[in-house]
């Protein structure tokens, strides 16, 4: 770390005494400090670029943890774990046993609050202000705030119940959409004049004045009020803000940080919410961040000195090859829509949107509108492919229950990022979406073993059309011994041993070739076993349990949670069943997996292939 960033990480109290000028020096010291660690850790590099200055300021003016600050999404605080006594831990970012890539109040009395999905700050926040004021304890709380976040309605039923919190600030990090139309030199200069101490001493003297002055003081100060708001409809074209309840400030300039930091001193007067308009530039300070934002979102490690061209896109990914196959089938049937929420490159569907426009819908961070909306294209004949990570498809499970498995809708979900996922930790792991569809009976589930066989089972449901239906595959690439199997075209097969031995194993999905491997060692040490790999999780094929019921013993392994998904409704059909072997399961546990690399975490629960071979053979 360079000069005055070691010594504010040192002395975070020292940040309130540096002038402008080391301000602005301190700034493009952290982003360096950014770039360079983010490069070789990955994480989410253009979201915490713009975000350097506002939080810079947040920490000049609030002290936390008296004050709170909440994230929305967490993955921009990276500059609060900074100030707040974390650089140096910074090479462990999203490793194993490190740093988080979001707040974790585990990790630090600092955090307030674990934030991995999006438009749940302000309800948050409204919560953590509330509680302040029911305890009586001093402090401010503030919710940070993305201009994504205000695509999805959580963040509306928020807004709607902030009462008269005076102790609640929203900043919104608007760095894609405006809010409010363009306002000009006009609006500026009034948003200064009101985070000025001038202005605030002169309007509490005058109210003061009119307060106390008989019989026409109270008319006087009502005819301000309403003079003051059709002005300011005048200037900002819209009060959407201050209609709920807010004191609107802005739009400010995000990087500007004397004006950010007078507008947050000037909330401390104010006897209401504070809504606070920031505008900031998203991947600031990092020229191939700016002029491709979306591309240097999340990252995984990369070279500074010969930095990876934006325009490139993976093109091996199970995301990549379900988009282009449900784009082929599109083509051939007018039908089909593909909805996505904020996520088309991630979940392969741009090649959709390319090639049928009118047909692709990306709704924002409205997980739970995407799924009924599917529903309600359903309804009318159209067929609706929804694409979600699974971590944000949980959202929406109400939905799924009430208004696609109860009308049996014609739609298909599919699954991104399905089972262990790295890096991003316990609020992005797509662990439990297996135990939740395995409880509606309307809706089966599919799980590829590579690309071979998501083809095809895209193209069966799509074509048949048989009610809801649900597909899940990995984060990135098929392995190239399970790409070596193709496809049979069957809901389960057996993928190792002849038949004849005394063990069953049972799994499916991404561990499979772990599986192989674990097979093959017990091979190895003299005790034979059959391998099944299982396509349709739910419900599980007959013919399989009827195939189960002659071996001594059944084991399956699944990279999601352990109660409610396969291994639970396995267990249960081969009691049904009659079966009097031995049968052992093992998945993950309900609690939060940590960040880590897929195979470290594989070791770390049981299901790489060495503990996988004690399992078996234990």
């Amino acid at each position: 770390m360079s000069g005055l960033l070691n010594t504010i990480v040192k002395d975070k109290s020292q940040l309130k005494q540096l002038s402008e000028a080391q301000l602005t020096e301190l700034c493009a010291e952290i982003r360096r400090f950014l770039i360079e660690h983010v490069s070789k850790t990955g994480g989410h590099l253009s979201s915490n670029l713009c975000m350097v200055e506002l939080t810079v300021a947040l920490h000049r003016v609030f002290n936390t943890p008296q004050d709170n600050i909440v994230f929305d999404v967490g993955h921009q605080c990276y500059t609060h774990k900074i100030l707040t006594g974390r650089a140096d831990r910074f090479e462990t970012l999203r490793q194993l046993g490190g740093l988080s890539g979001f707040p974790n109040p585990t990790e630090s009395e600092h955090d307030s609050f674990i934030a991995g999905h999006g438009n749940t700050a302000i309800s948050a926040a409204i919560g953590i202000a509330r509680a302040k004021k029911l305890k009586h304890e001093p402090g401010t709380v503030v919710a940070v705030v993305g201009d994504g976040a205000f695509t999805g309605g959580m963040v509306y039923e928020g807004i709607n119940n902030i009462d008269k919190l005076d102790n609640l600030i929203v900043i919104l990090n608007d760095n894609k959409m405006s809010i409010s139309k363009n306002v000009g030199a006009v609006s500026r200069y009034f948003t200064r004049l009101r985070t000025s101490k001038e202005y605030h001493s002169a309007k509490h003297r005058t109210e003061n004045m009119l307060d106390h002055l008989p019989i026409v003081g109270q008319g006087i100060k009502s005819a301000i009020v309403a003079s003051k708001t059709m002005l300011r409809r005048t200037i900002y074209n819209s009060t959407f803000f201050e209609e709920m309840g807010f004191q609107y400030i802005g739009p400010l300039d995000g990087h500007d940080l004397e004006e950010v930091s007078a507008a947050l001193e000037s909330a401390k007067e104010y006897k209401k919410p504070l809504f606070l308009h920031a505008v900031t530039v998203k991947g600031k300070g990092f020229t191939p961040a700016e002029q491709n934002p979306g591309a240097f979102h999340g990252v995984s490690a990369f070279d500074t000195a010969q930095v990876p061209d934006p325009d490139d896109t993976i093109t091996d990914s199970f995301s990549e090859a379900f988009g282009k196959k449900v784009t082929e089938l599109a083509g051939n049937d007018t039908s089909i829509c593909a909805i996505t929420a904020a996520m088309k490159y991630a979940t392969g569907l741009h090649h959709f949107k390319k090639a049928y426009r009118e047909r692709f819908f990306d709704v924002g961070m409205a997980e739970q509108h995407s799924v009924t909306f599917a529903a309600g294209l359903a309804a009318k004949g159209m067929y609706p492919v929804v694409a979600l990570y699974s971590t944000f498809l949980q959202r929406s499970f109400d939905q799924l229950i009430h208004d696609v498995n109860l009308q049996n809708s014609n739609l298909l979900i599919a699954i991104d990022r399905a089972g262990l996922v790295p890096g991003d930790g316990e609020t992005h792991q797509g662990i439990y979406d297996v135990a939740f569809f395995s409880g509606l009976d309307r809706f089966p589930l599919y799980a590829p073993l590579n690309y071979a066989e998501l083809d095809y089972w895209l193209e069966q449901l799509v074509r048949h059309k048989n009610g809801p239906a649900a597909i899940r595959y990995p984060k990135g690439a098929e392995d190239a011994m399970l790409s070596a199997f193709g496809c049979d075209k069957s809901l389960y097969r057996r993928l190792a041993g002849d038949g004849n031995a005394e063990t069953a194993f049972v799994t499916y999905g991404a561990i499979t070739a772990q599986a192989l491997k674990a097979v093959q060692q017990c091979e190895n040490n003299g005790q034979a076993v059959d391998l099944y790999n299982l396509v349709r999780l739910a419900p599980i094929p007959a013919e399989l349990v009827e195939a189960l019921r002659r071996y001594p013993k059944v084991v399956l392994a699944e990279d999601a949670i352990a109660h409610g998904s396969v291994g639970t409704h396995l267990g249960d059909k081969l009691l049904a069943a009659g079966y009097h072997g031995i049968y052992r399961h093992r998945g993950l546990p309900t609690t939060g997996i940590d960040h880590a690399s897929v195979p470290e975490l594989q070791k770390v629960y049981g299901l790489a292939a060495a503990e996988l071979a004690d399992f078996i053979c234990g």
